[in-house]
């Protein structure tokens, strides 16, 4: 089929119209749009002055615009040539040149100079010189550089492109593209993109890193960087620990579609055989979900000791999913099942999915005012047992468990229901609000221990159920000179069903089923009082708080499931009841005071402190009178007047934070724990500390203070190194329980790190866990890591 002749739309300066090239035999002329005037140019090849764009249909009809300084047509060589800040726009390509060199002929262009093409792909090609059909489908290109939109450079003296979109460079180079020179780079004797199929193959290749060759590979191919996800091997990863041997980790992706994968990896290793490993991943239209198994038939399991014994095979399960089944409403789970306690912890290099000692399906659901909660829980320890060596019946023990057995001890929990209410319509002009909460769980072995010869139970055999209800209500009052007014009430109900449980815990009631009731008002004063000066304010607000309820009933005759951890702080100074769960309920006539205090600055830098103390007006201390646990003996509410308490924050918006909670004992005012935590940036420091100190506690089987300082930098030595540390110091064993140094690079090419960590935690009396770890990444081709664990 003829080729039809190019339709041109010009612009000229103060004018546009459309015009014809019309070839005779000896001119070329301009057909003016609606005129008769026919603007003759001659044979020879005049110049068209002042041209702006012109436009023109090739072969398959898609409009070419092209626009220049000048322009100019051989009507011998039927040739056209465009000069000057050239430009051509055809379908989503550009190419911009100093020359432009059209042949009708043979239905080819070439640009010369500073050479500029922007593919549909978002590839820039820079080039000398540049020779392409006139629909942009194969040529020639000289001393070539290809940038991708995801970072990458390719360098080719000389470059190939074929009619089915192949690029083919020839003594070629691939790297990141980085805004300096990278630190490595794939030389080739022959590169080929292939941009159908989306990959990049390298013959005669290595692999330079700070100019030294590092690796050799004949032929290989990889995904080219638009791909994120395509079937093959990945980069393996590299491990050692004592008892495992030395291994490497080779994963195979399947990329089966774009909705799932599957990942499978082997890891040999020379003591105890291959370790096996499978991952599924799938995303559904509400959600995603994903699952592990992982598992291995050792070779020495003698190497390994505790739960898992001489087990010769050794595997573990995990799964994980959330699902969005209504507007804020997500129904998820997260579950385990080990074959033994030790195996996820002895086998974690291979990543096991999320693996935990917990397992749990959950339904939540969030609004601006609601939140409901409920899950089924159940726990697979992976501490093991370690048996006491003392006399549980002696007094003068300070601590020691009445059963070795850890698992059986856990409950499983089928279920625990939260369900929080703020009402839309006001009561009595306040807010009113709902606490819900049910809990039912079995334990097979009750949880008991003796301090001090006085025997605790953490948690009871049997089948335990407590209903809960709480109403809360509350009203703001503010008078002409700025004081504030809060009356509240609260009602908690519980109701116990507890014919299963076991009976022959000492003072635990008899009976099946309990009710427990407690009602309570209160009213809160606050008189913030501001003072300005320039550069600034402050805020003295003194704050005092009464609350009236009858005692708390059934002390010491029920299970004690969730309110065994008592903190009592400037954070819980204004708490209603300060006990953390349901089971237990503050009673007795109770007041709060506290001042706190705020310096406000312009430049957003303030101070912020709040100090105050409880008192017991009247009524049973709840405090002071033990339950089954007695986990309320210390903590400094159990007298008439409390411990006093108080917080201290300074933030200078510049950087630095100081964050310091404290308690001191109500009679001699020493203290019984703090911690303080700073954090700042001093130039290229980044730094934080944190200081706890916990006062011994006997009556909780603490026999000594503990005290401790954490401790994290990061130095930025020069354009992307880094060096960081950090160390968990015990002050009073004088030892070093967690310490990690490392040193990293990163920039947008290429990252690396390496790092030396100890972990004296596990008080075990086993050897110190040394752990060292090497990982380099370059980017679009992958990295790997290293790592290496002693006395593990």
């Amino acid at each position: 089929m003829p080729r039809p002749f190019p339709r041109w739309r010009v612009e000229m300066t103060g004018k546009v119209f459309v015009a014809s090239l019309l070839k005779t035999t000896s001119v070329i002329a301009l057909l003016v749009s609606g005129s008769n005037a026919l603007i003759p140019l001659s044979a020879d090849a005049t110049p068209l002055s002042s041209v702006k764009h012109i436009g023109a249909e090739a072969a398959d009809n898609q409009p070419m615009m092209l626009e220049a300084d000048e322009l100019t047509y051989n009507i011998d060589q039927d040739v056209i040539t465009a000069q000057g800040h050239v430009e051509i726009y055809y379908e989503a390509y550009t190419v911009t040149a100093r020359k432009v060199v059209y042949d009708r002929k043979s239905a080819q262009f070439s640009a010369h100079g500073h050479v500029r093409m922007t593919e549909p792909n978002g590839n820039l090609i820079e080039a000398d010189n540049l020779q392409l059909s006139d629909d942009f489908a194969q040529g020639f290109i000289e001393a070539v550089t290809v940038y991708t939109p995801q970072f990458t450079k390719m360098i080719a003296k000389r470059a190939t492109r074929e009619a089915n979109q192949d690029i083919i460079l020839d003594q070629g180079e691939y790297t990141a593209y980085t805004k300096k020179k990278p630190l490595w780079k794939i030389k080739a004797t022959k590169i080929i993109h292939r941009e159908k199929e989306k990959t990049i193959t390298f013959q005669g290749a290595s692999v330079e890193f700070l100019g030294i060759p590092i690796a050799l590979f004949p032929d290989f191919t990889m995904p080219d960087p638009t791909v994120k996800r395509q079937s093959g091997f990945l980069t393996p990863k590299y491990v050692h620990t004592d008892r495992a041997g030395y291994g490497a980790a080779v994963p195979y992706y399947w990329a089966l579609d774009p909705s799932y994968d599957l990942t499978a990896t082997l890891i040999p290793l020379t003591k105890q055989g291959a370790f096996g490993k499978v991952e599924w991943r799938q995303k559904l239209a509400s959600g995603s979900y994903q699952a592990t198994l992982g598992g291995i038939h050792q070779f020495n399991p003698q190497e390994y000791n505790g739960s898992s014994g001489n087990v010769d095979n050794r595997f573990m399960l995990n799964s994980s999913g959330s699902f969005s089944i209504a507007s804020g409403w997500t129904l998820g789970w997260d579950g385990t099942y080990k074959s033994d306690r030790a195996v996820v912890n002895d086998y974690s290099f291979a990543q096991l999915g999320t693996a935990s000692d917990k397992s749990e399906v959950y339904l939540t659901g969030i609004n601006d005012k609601n939140r409901f909660d409920a899950r089924i829980m159940g726990f697979q320890l992976s501490q093991e047992d370690r048996p006491w060596s003392g006399n549980p019946n002696n007094p003068s023990a300070e601590f020691s468990p009445l059963n070795d057995e850890l698992q059986s001890k856990q409950p499983i929990i089928h279920p625990v229901i939260d369900n929080s209410i703020i009402f839309d319509q006001s009561v009595m002009g306040g807010e009113l609000s709902f606490d819900g909460n049910l809990t039912s769980l079995t334990r097979s072995t009750t949880d008991a221990l003796s301090i001090n010869g006085i025997n605790r139970f953490r948690g009871v055999e049997g089948t335990f159920t407590r209903l809960s209800a709480n109403l809360n209500w509350r009203r703001t009052y503010i008078d002409s000179i700025g004081q504030v007014f809060t009356p509240f009430a609260y009602a908690k109900t519980n109701l116990y069903f507890l014919g299963t449980v076991d009976h022959n815990i000492p003072d635990l009631t008899g009976d099946a089923v309990v009710f427990r009731g407690m009602p309570a008002v209160g009213l809160e004063y606050r008189y913030p009082m501001l003072a300005s000066f320039k550069g600034g304010n402050q805020v003295i607000e003194p704050i005092a708080q009464l609350i009236a309820r009858p005692n708390e009933a059934h002390i010491g005759e029920l299970p004690n499931e969730d309110a065994q951890s008592i903190v009592f702080d400037a954070s819980t100074l204004f708490n209603w009841d300060k006990f953390s769960g349901f089971d237990r309920n503050e009673g007795g006539v109770r007041a709060n005071l506290g001042l706190q205090y705020r310096l406000q600055f312009d430049q957003g830098s303030f101070v912020s402190a709040l100090f105050g103390r409880s008192y017991q007006l009247a009524g049973q201390n709840s405090y002071a009178t033990p339950d089954i646990l007695f986990a309320t003996g210390d903590s400094g509410l159990e007298t008439s007047g409390s411990d006093y308490v108080g917080s201290l924050y300074i933030d200078t918006n510049s950087g630095f934070r100081l964050g310091a909670n404290a308690r001191f004992d109500e009679s001699g005012f020493d203290l019984q724990r703090t911690e303080v935590n700073a954090s700042g940036r001093f130039g290229p420091l980044t730094s934080s500390i944190g200081y706890a100190f916990l006062k011994a506690r006997p009556d909780a089987g603490v026999p000594d203070d503990r005290e401790e300082v954490l401790g994290s930098s990061a130095l930025r030595l020069a354009d992307s190194w880094r060096l960081y540390g950090s160390a968990r110091y015990d002050l009073q064993n004088k030892n070093f329980v967690q310490d990690t140094v490392g040193l990293g690079y990163d920039d947008e090419g290429f990252s690396m790190s390496v790092s030396y960590s100890e972990d004296r935690s596990r008080n075990d009396g086993e050897a110190v866990n040394q752990i060292y770890f090497f990982r380099f990444n370059f980017r679009t081709i992958g990295g790997t890591d290293f790592s290496s664990s002693v006395g593990k």
